[in-house]
């Protein structure tokens, strides 16, 4: 067994829906600290961003759609390490909302296997298209959207 695979055989997959938002408040609170690290223009929005306003916003946006949630958590040590949360909107667009892994786990195939199950996920739900927002500062993350047939169409300037 190569050591990938036996990296992600310790793992496990939980999904469900809004209910298990709270469960990823670190691992989402660690991703927005990396975006505050990466922002060239936004620090002050990422500075004022917290788990709670966050937590509200999905709510808002998907009181008239569905959420799920998945979590990738690391059985012999109970520790999760991992997250996505997609939405499907209430005209059928389905989103990345926010996934990450942390750094001592990316490489074993844990970011794929979120991003595969949001993607089926909306499939089941008949999505009629399916979007990821990437934050100015990681496009480094492209590359792994892009394996998932995800590809750049626009650029939004927002004034700062």
């Amino acid at each position: 067994m190569s050591a990938h695979n036996a990296g992600i055989s310790k793992i496990s997959f939980l999904c469900g829906n809004e209910s298990l938002l709270d469960e990823v408040r670190q691992l989402w609170e660690e991703l927005n600290q990396h975006h505050l690290s990466l922002s060239p223009n936004f620090k002050p929005y990422y500075e004022e961003m917290t788990f709670p306003k966050r937590k509200q916003a999905l709510l808002q946006k998907t009181a008239r759609g569905e959420m799920r949630v998945d979590i990738a958590v690391d059985r012999e040590k109970n520790r999760k390490v991992g997250y996505c949360i997609s939405s499907l909107d209430c005209e059928q667009t389905g989103e990345v909302e926010s996934i990450y892994v942390l750094e001592a786990y990316r490489g074993m195939g844990i970011g794929g296997k979120l991003m595969k199950s949001a993607l089926s996920w909306m499939e089941t739900k008949e999505a009629a298209k399916k979007i990821v927002i990437v934050a100015a500062g990681n496009e480094q993350a492209f590359g792994f959207y892009e394996r998932y047939g995800f590809r750049v169409r626009k650029t939004m300037l927002e004034e700062t």
